[in-house]
């Protein structure tokens, strides 16, 4: 009976388990783009709390696509409603990006903010795409 009821148990934690390694896997995120510029292949997660601090993790090619008109491209993300962080491409190439963005006051963080935008200099607006919003579940 005991053996059983250990049998039952660690069946138990399994599943479990599963569920929370589940909740921590990665996430595709659609084509953000706007003119010049888009992120592709996006993928993200939530980190857990013990681990880089709960931070939202995304990763990415950020391309620039307007490969003649001389504006850089950059992804911007932020968390928790703080400032945004802006991860900088390279003009005319792609970059992969493998980013973490936390709250360094709070444990994990909760809601995050991506866009993708195209630098026009000083003297004109940057172009940015629609900005999506990510919870964790």
């Amino acid at each position: 009976m005991r053996k059983l009821a250990a049998v039952a148990m660690a069946a138990g934690l399994f599943v479990g388990g599963m569920g929370v390694a589940a909740a921590d896997s990665w996430h595709r995120v659609a084509l953000f783009k706007t003119t010049g510029a888009e992120f592709a292949e996006g993928t993200y997660k939530w980190e857990p709390a013990e681990v880089q601090q709960g931070a939202f993790h995304i990763k990415g090619e950020l391309r620039d696509i307007g490969l003649n008109d001389n504006h850089n491209v950059y992804l911007l993300v932020k968390v928790h409603g703080y400032g945004w962080n802006r991860f900088d491409g390279v003009q005319k190439k792609d970059v992969w990006l493998d980013k973490l963005v936390h709250d360094g006051a709070s444990r994990y963080t909760n809601t995050a903010e991506v866009r993708v935008c195209q630098n026009r200099g000083s003297l004109h607006p940057d172009n940015c795409s629609p900005t999506r919003s990510f919870k964790r579940k």
